[in-house]
């Protein structure tokens, strides 16, 4: 009785919070569409009907008063539909994006991103991997759309035509572990530990859809033991992520060295019906050119990547970013997985 109770209590549970979750999400979508009908009509009367910014006073007084203690509805507020509305209202391909997340996650990328092309992105990765707005802050301020867009990866090559849509977002171009606590020199074995204290802000940090396997994680050869930095799993991907951490500049011999992990892992650790394993080795400097050469005759999944310990991209690196066509490109692949 009370295992067959635990089991039952646990389906309620689930179908409780399934609906919970869904009536707040119905709940969020049916706001930003009211702020955006309202912002629709105060455009419109002001361009048909030549009213002038006086109209956003007097309604959010009014709404006040027809409705005392309401939020939501401040002159300020107002202002920002009629933002919204006027921004996106010739945007047809963002605007369902707008209504799939919340207010104060549309009025983040509306204010702090730079252009139509970085709303996109971070509308779709915020849709795709639930990014609470801390979340979204974070990225929108470790660039991680210019981050993405520079990606140095050879799955293009290497991996099949699905797998590659899944794999967009799995390699950024440098990531921001600016919540380590490190300082002066420290060692490849420190870095790791450190990251893996700091685990749950670490696997945000690398994206949507990881979770963590181990540190040092052990293979062996004929008697011979090697140990893999950092094993995740990338659960879209459905494939085992070896991570190599190196506190000096990339060379090319570390590419040789994940290859062979790779091989391993795909050979006696991933289960059967897991796709091929991907490397990702993260240094603290790398040669760009050095970086596309070795990866151009490398037959395993392997992406190179940088880390910082602060937030700002380096102006050095702004020359790198593709242009407005090629990055279209990249957000379409985006939203073939969303």
């Amino acid at each position: 009785m009370n295992d067959l109770y635990a089991s039952f209590f646990s389906d309620i549970k689930y179908r409780i919070r399934a609906a919970q979750y869904k009536a707040l999400r119905a709940a969020n979508t049916e706001l930003v569409m009211m702020y955006w009908d309202i912002g629709r009509a105060i455009a419109e009367r002001q361009t048909r009907d030549g009213w002038g910014a006086s109209v956003v006073e007097i309604l959010a007084k009014d709404i006040q008063q027809e409705f005392p203690g309401i939020k939501g509805f401040s002159a300020r507020n107002i202002w920002y539909m009629v933002k919204l509305y006027s921004h996106y209202a010739d945007l047809s391909k963002l605007q369902p994006l707008v209504a799939e997340i919340s207010w104060s996650h549309n009025l983040l990328i509306l204010e702090q991103c730079g252009d139509d092309l970085e709303r996109e992105y971070y509308l779709k990765a915020t849709v795709k991997f639930g990014w609470s707005k801390r979340i979204l802050q974070d990225n929108i301020r470790t660039k991680s759309y210019q981050k993405f867009l520079m990606n140095q990866t050879n799955f293009a090559e290497t991996l099949d035509e699905a797998q590659q849509k899944h794999s967009v977002f799995t390699v950024k171009d440098e990531y921001t572990f600016d919540f380590l606590e490190l300082e002066g020199d420290y060692s490849e074995r420190e870095l790791e530990r450190s990251l893996v204290g700091k685990i749950q802000r670490f696997l945000a940090e690398m994206g949507g859809y990881f979770t963590f396997v181990g540190e040092q994680f052990r293979v062996e050869i004929e008697g011979e033991e090697f140990f893999i930095d950092l094993l995740l799993y990338h659960r879209a991907l459905r494939s085992l992520v070896a991570i190599e951490l190196k506190t000096g500049t990339f060379k090319p011999e570390y590419a040789g060295k994940m290859q062979f992990y790779l091989s391993v892992l795909n050979d006696r650790v991933k289960l059967p019906d897991e796709n091929t394993s991907i490397g990702i080795i993260i240094c603290r400097e790398k040669n760009r050119t050095l970086v596309e050469y070795t990866l151009r005759n490398v037959h395993e999944p392997i992406g190179v990547a940088t880390y910082l310990t602060t937030s700002e991209l380096p102006e050095h690196l702004r020359g790198f970013l593709p242009s407005a066509e090629e990055i279209a490109e990249k957000l379409t692949i985006f939203g073939d997985e969303a």
